[in-house]
């Protein structure tokens, strides 16, 4: 009888909260130009940040959408569904219990009641206003203030327990779309009469998570909550703070497992008859390698980005070490490893995460890793096959190499204009198999891994890795790829000029990542915000019309 009643106190309480808080954004004219969802990886942050490591999150999250190549790009769209909106209740349940469970109650509050079965209005209120600005990312009304209130002297009063109360209204905040989205706010900028540019807190929040990948802590509140965040000062002030930060490796984990497109991982099927070192600790190993090596190579050593193509230095653990067939003499989990030459790896392409992510379950895939790398480096996107396509001489096995199966299936005439450019590159990489394991015969015939794209000869790893570090796509598209990641925004027509300019800047600095995202977050395009037409159009109907802000 306890929970349902409590159940329906929650939804009522969060209803009405929405509800007031729209209110009130439409009196004080501020507009939400945009909503994205946090993904698993925010979420799990914040909460830690917000209630401490020892706080768990024990729960299945609902699958993430990639778009444009990045997953970032596709939270913009996602909603909730029934059954994901009851996931995220009961998550917020159990974090609600952890948090208020603990003994050392005096750091949750700011004041204490005199015992567990005091109604402590005060006391309360201030919980919810401190809990409540860090998970909605900004302070909260009065008016959603005062729901939660209600919701959680009501609550107290039927279990005669105050901390069941404050439960209740912590689940409320937790379980509400303020903080499961994060909603960027726009409001009429006071230096340009008619326009409109993001609120304070909105730019805090796309900082902090696109340098730490979590919620703003209180100094970018607090840079907020003052404006200094909508002068050049405070902005540059918070930008470097957050970049020089150790954190910044987290928000650079967040972004390279976005773009390698690394969730793939947890779906890797392999044929154990055909590669039996292969099991899930060999996939985590190879996941997490390259995110190290990324994050190692780029923020680490703040190395120039194409070396990422072609520096054979790494990290491995002993379960990589087998695959690679390299000795690991060290009791440590990681160490620093750099490949010698006639192990022929350069560069992130030839790591077992790529080379095992992009093949098939029992094969390697020359096409699938050209693909991969056209798409995630270089932003060109491959168009899907004719659905009449015969894949049967590319899928026979025990014939031949898959060069001579390729060359086969490209006699179809639907098929010779994408493969001859996506397959090159992938059969520079032939002489790893489908786990990543060197090779040099296949079937008993020697592997040829010269290619030609573009009039250019490549021949092997490292003719490829040569021909990527030169190719002035490679940081055209992850200047792309920040920017999209940073903003939440599939770049159009308008962003390629201010898009080449920033690409000159980023070769200017030296190619250097760190450098990239500063660069990127201190641009007045970074921040620029657009009315979504329905509002615009009822806009133009008000006194002060509405410009887009660009």
């Amino acid at each position: 009888m306890f929970k349902p009643r409590l159940t329906t106190w929650l939804l009522g309480a969060t209803l009405s909260a929405l509800t007031m808080a729209d209110a009130m954004a439409s009196a004080s004219q501020s507009i939400t130009v945009a909503a994205r969802r946090l993904n698993e990886s925010e979420y799990r942050h914040s909460i830690t940040d917000i209630f401490g490591e020892q706080i768990k999150v024990q729960a299945r999250f609902e699958p993430e959408k990639r778009e444009e190549g990045l997953l970032a790009l596709g939270n913009t769209v996602l909603s909730l569904t029934s059954s994901g909106f009851e996931q995220y209740f009961n998550l917020a349940q159990d974090i609600s219990t952890q948090v208020l469970s603990r003994d050392d109650k005096a750091g949750l509050l700011a004041c204490m009641p005199e015992s567990s079965t005091t109604m402590a209005r005060d006391c309360a209120e201030q919980f919810i206003r401190d809990y409540g600005e860090q998970l909605f990312r900004r302070p909260l009304s009065d008016a959603e203030v005062e729901a939660r209130l209600e919701t959680l002297m009501a609550g107290a009063r039927q279990t005669e327990n105050f901390y069941a109360g404050l439960e209740l209204a912590l689940s409320s905040l937790l379980v509400a779309p303020e903080f499961l989205f994060r909603i960027e706010t726009a409001e009429p900028d006071p230096d340009r009469v008619g326009e409109y540019r993001l609120d304070a807190y909105s730019k805090a929040s796309r900082l902090s998570y696109m340098f730490w990948n979590t919620t703003p802590d209180k100094e970018l509140l607090s840079a907020a909550a003052s404006g200094a965040i909508h002068t050049n000062e405070g902005v540059s002030e918070q930008i470097n703070r957050l970049a020089s930060s150790p954190r910044f490796r987290q928000g650079s984990r967040a972004f390279f497992a976005d773009m390698l497109q690394l969730e793939g991982f947890a779906n890797m099927v392999k044929d154990s008859n055909i590669y039996p070192k292969f099991n899930p600790t060999v996939a985590d190993s190879a996941r997490e390698q390259m995110l190290k090596t990324s994050v190692g190579l780029l923020v680490d050593k703040d190395r120039d980005y194409r070396e990422l193509f072609s520096s054979n230095e790494t990290y491995i653990n002993r379960a990589l070490a087998s695959i690679y067939k390299v000795p690991y003499p060290s009791k440590e989990e990681w160490v620093p490893y750099t490949f010698p030459d006639e192990l022929e790896r350069a560069g992130i392409l030839t790591q077992v995460g790529f080379l095992s992510l992009f093949s098939h379950a029992g094969t390697s895939s020359p096409t699938r890793r050209g693909i991969k790398i056209f798409e995630i480096f270089m932003c060109e996107p491959t168009p899907d096959p004719p659905a009449d396509v015969d894949f049967s001489k590319v899928q026979a096995l025990g014939t031949g190499t898959v060069r001579d199966r390729l060359l086969d299936h490209m006699e179809n005439t639907g098929c010779t204009s994408c493969h001859k450019r996506s397959d090159p590159p992938g059969l520079a990489l032939e002489h790893f198999d489908g786990l990543g394991q060197l090779r040099k015969y296949e079937n008993g015939v020697l592997i040829d891994v010269s290619a030609d794209l573009y009039g250019k000869t490549m021949v092997g790893a490292e003719g490829l890795a040569d021909f990527l570090h030169d190719d002035e796509r490679i940081p055209a598209c992850l200047v792309r790829n920040v920017y999209a990641y940073g903003t939440g925004k599939v770049p159009d027509f308008w962003d390629e000029e201010y898009l080449e300019e920033q690409t000159s800047v980023f070769a200017d600095q030296g190619y250097k990542f760190r450098s990239l995202m500063k660069q990127i977050a201190s641009t007045p395009e970074f921040f620029a915000t657009e009315i979504p037409e329905d509002v615009a159009a009822r806009l133009m109907h008000e006194p002060a019309t509405a410009q887009l802000t660009r």
